[in-house]
């Protein structure tokens, strides 16, 4: 794994990063209904009522080890879709785990504030600053809490959570988000499991947010666009909002392909976005015709 780790960060300094196709305007999103934004990666930012929540923020150029003013690591293939201050303060910010690609510290720096409030899995709240928060809080599979007028559920999926060799303590979560008449589930990073089944209940799941990328040759860690479709409809999901695909290079599948399988295996009407920088509007959750950006 070395030498082609050192390969692909030679390769990475020489190459552009390209620029976000879409640019969302949450700015002039209204204050009621379920909205999301693919910011990139695994990076979304959701307003459900007007309160705003954003998952797994990674918004640096490169991911990995910080060495001083240097990140070591793999640099972006696209921007993302907007700058942090370019954002609405989040109100509640959701972490999975703590791989570098979903726990970018930079990112978590620039958006502490005493009005965020955040929740991430078991034995990982030791890599943030706390106290320049309003809350943080660690939560185990199957505990809830409640932020605001949102419900947070953690629950188990198919991964790992160590960020360094040797911090195997460390937990990792999806998460099932329930506020006012709307319900979203965040899948967090996942290989193929039946524990989505655990998640389903009589009360429907507007939106699922799922990982579909980075399987070849990581299938034992990462789900196949066609397994992410099968976990959405174990949580009896309507839209599915695709991400973990097109941001960085972490594995050997063509960059279009996830996307490509995933249109195949779900059908266009249900994938809500493909593009970084799309946006997702459901005024209410009984309206068929939801609009896509």
């Amino acid at each position: 794994m070395a030498p082609e780790f050192w390969r692909r960060v030679s390769k990475d300094m020489k190459r552009e990063v390209e620029a976000a196709p879409l640019r969302p305007r949450i700015d002039g999103w209204p204050q009621t209904g379920l909205h999301a934004a693919w910011i990139g990666h695994s990076t979304v930012v959701l307003s459900i009522d007007g309160f705003i929540i954003v998952t797994d923020p990674v918004f640096s150029n490169r991911i990995g080890i910080g060495l001083g003013p240097v990140t070591l690591g793999l640099k972006r293939l696209v921007e993302p879709a907007l700058k942090i201050a370019e954002i609405p303060r989040p109100d509640l910010i959701l972490l999975s785990h703590a791989h570098f690609d979903h726990c970018d510290l930079p990112s978590l720096r620039e958006l502490e504030g005493r009005k965020t409030t955040v929740i991430t899995a078991v034995n990982t709240s030791d890599l943030l600053r706390v106290k320049r928060y309003g809350a943080a809080h660690e939560l185990g599979w199957g505990r809830c809490m409640r932020v605001g007028p949102a419900n947070i559920r953690a629950f188990e999926v198919n991964h790992w959570g160590a960020r360094m060799r040797n911090d195997t303590q460390r937990s990792y979560n999806g998460y099932v988000i329930e506020a006012g008449r709307y319900r979203v589930v965040f899948g967090g990073d996942t290989a193929y499991t039946d524990l989505f089944k655990k998640v389903r209940t009589s009360q429907a799941v507007d939106l699922a947010i799922m990982p579909i990328g980075a399987y070849n040759p990581w299938i034992r860690a990462h789900c196949t666009p066609e397994q992410a479709v099968r976990m959405a409809d174990d949580v009896g999901a309507d839209f599915i909002l695709p991400v973990h695909h097109r941001t960085f290079a972490l594995s050997s599948e063509p960059v279009g392909e996830p996307m490509d399988r995933l249109l195949s295996a779900a059908g266009e009407d249900r994938v809500c976005l493909r593009e970084i920088g799309g946006e997702f509007h459901w005024a209410n959750s009984f309206d068929p015709s939801p609009v896509r950006v």
